[in-house]
Order: C-alpha cells, then structure tokens, then sequence
C-alpha cells in the first residue's frame, strides 16, 4: 500500500507539473498556431486510419488541444465510446471547450503510463505526437496493450527526425545563434527526438506488441507569413518556458528574429516546407 501511495503521488505530481507547464496562454496559442501549421494534416491522416479499424471502444492518449478528437468523432459509429485522456487539465479543458457535444465522448485526465482503465477495455487505443514525452516509453506501450481487447491495435505518430521538418529546424538553428552559450534544444530534443524507428520497433516488442507496420510520411506545412511559425514554435510550445528561462525579457526579440530567419530562407510571403512523421500501428495479442 505504501508503494500504490507512493505511485499515486507522484502522478498526481506529474499531472500538477504538466498543467503549470501548459498553463495560461499556451493551450490558446497551441491550438491557434501549431495546430493549423503542423497538425491538422496528420490529424486527418491518423483519424481516417483509426476510423478505419471500425472501432466500438476507443481510448485517445495525450489529446491536447484536442485537434484529432474533433477530426475522429464524426467518424465513429452512433454507439461508440470514446475516452479522450490527456495527462495536463488545462489542455484537456481547451480540447472539450473545443469539441461539439457528444455524449459518446467521456474527458478524463490521466498519464500514459498508469492508465486508470481496466483490462481488455479497449479495440483501439491511440496518440498523435504523444509518445515522444512520454519518460518511459515502454510502461506506456504496456500500458496501452493491458488496456486493449486481444487483437486491439495501437495506433500512434511521432515526428522524424528535426532535418526533415524545415521550420522547427529553421526556429532551432536562429535560437541557437541569439543564445550560442546555452542554445534551446527543445525541439530537436523532445518533439524530434524519438525518430529512430529501430528504436520504437524494439520498444513496442519489449512492450508485448506483435505486427508492428511503420510508415514514413511527407506533409507540407504552410503559412500566410515567416512570422506564424516563429510565434507558434516560439510561443505555443514548451520551447517557450526554454527562452523565457534564459532571458525572459527576450521572448519577444528572439520570436522577432527568428521571424526573419524564416523570411530570409523562404520568403515574405505565404511559406511553406516540409514537415515528416512515423505513423506506427500495432496488434495487441495475448502473451
């Protein structure tokens, strides 16, 4: 019991860090940059994909802003149950806000890693760009195979690595030359850190996964200036929290110059680049 006590205070801790860190204007200028930027394509993508599995329970892992929820929903049969889960509340709040009403859909807070739902709950469970944060991986993918029926599937993304993804490359070189001593990585660190796809093929096998399909897939991500992906990477990610702890003051100067960083390689108008993810689907059978 000391041990379960313990275990739940320390989610309950991770879930309290979460919702500081995406506290305040971060899930409005998320949703309101990034999503349009970076997301949406992929959402439609995997939407399709789960909706395709003809799913009757599902459970969405790490929704944030909720952009595939909305994308998924309508795609679902009238009598299915969808759990939407996030580990941070104020994210999981501006994604219900966001959604249609839907009695099929039950919001709950939880980490990926100590999943509150029984055995076998689930056909399909899945996450757009979640599992790169995940700090242990493969309890989550365990996780995720105790919460699926037998033959339930995992279906999830996460990007390639930051090369392949023009403007995060383009927002981390311009950070690294206003701050060479102490340059933030976050993006190549975090968010495209976790594109070796040996390393999650092995990952998902520890984890009990079996049939294991991955898929590299080009996207275009566009905007209607330089300036909309230097305030979304710079303004509605943790990179953010990154700047502001070297020089808070600065916030604004380095989303400035990154700003023109990006008009200087793509132009001043409508620009548009390369973006480029992993899309993993995996069968869950018994041991």
């Amino acid at each position: 019991m000391l041990v379960s006590g313990f275990l739940r205070r320390a989610a309950g801790d991770a879930m309290l860090e979460a919702d500081k860190l995406f506290a305040g204007s971060i899930p409005e200028n998320y949703d309101r940059h990034m999503v349009p930027l970076i997301f949406e394509p992929y959402a439609a993508d995997i939407a399709q994909r789960a909706a395709s599995l003809r799913p009757d329970a599902v459970l969405e892992i790490a929704a944030g802003t909720g952009v595939v929820t909305r994308a998924l929903a309508p795609k679902l049969s009238p009598g299915a149950n969808y759990v939407v889960t996030d580990l941070n509340q104020p994210m999981l709040d501006y994604a219900a806000s966001r959604q249609a009403p839907d009695s099929r859909i039950t919001w709950q807070q939880a980490d990926a890693q100590s999943l509150p739902f029984e055995n076998a709950s689930f056909d399909l469970v899945f996450c757009q760009f979640g599992a790169m944060f995940f700090p242990d991986r493969i309890s989550a993918y365990r996780q995720a195979k105790r919460v699926l029926k037998p033959g339930g599937h995992f279906l999830f993304n996460v990007w390639d690595r930051i090369e392949e993804n023009m403007f995060a490359d383009d927002v981390t070189n311009a950070l690294a030359r206003i701050f060479p001593n102490d340059p933030p990585r976050f993006l190549a660190r975090t968010p495209h850190g976790y594109h070796d796809v040996d390393r999650i093929r092995g990952d998902l096998e520890n984890a009990g996964f079996s049939e294991i399909a991955i898929e590299t897939r080009a996207e275009q991500s566009r905007a209607s200036s330089p300036r909309l992906p230097a305030v979304a990477y710079c303004q509605g990610t943790l990179l953010r929290n990154e700047i502001e702890a070297r020089e808070a003051e600065k916030l604004q100067a380095a989303t400035d110059y990154v700003a023109a960083a990006i008009e200087a390689r793509h132009g001043s108008g409508e620009v548009a680049a390369k973006i480029q993810a992993h899309i993993i689907l995996a069968t869950a059978y018994p041991a």
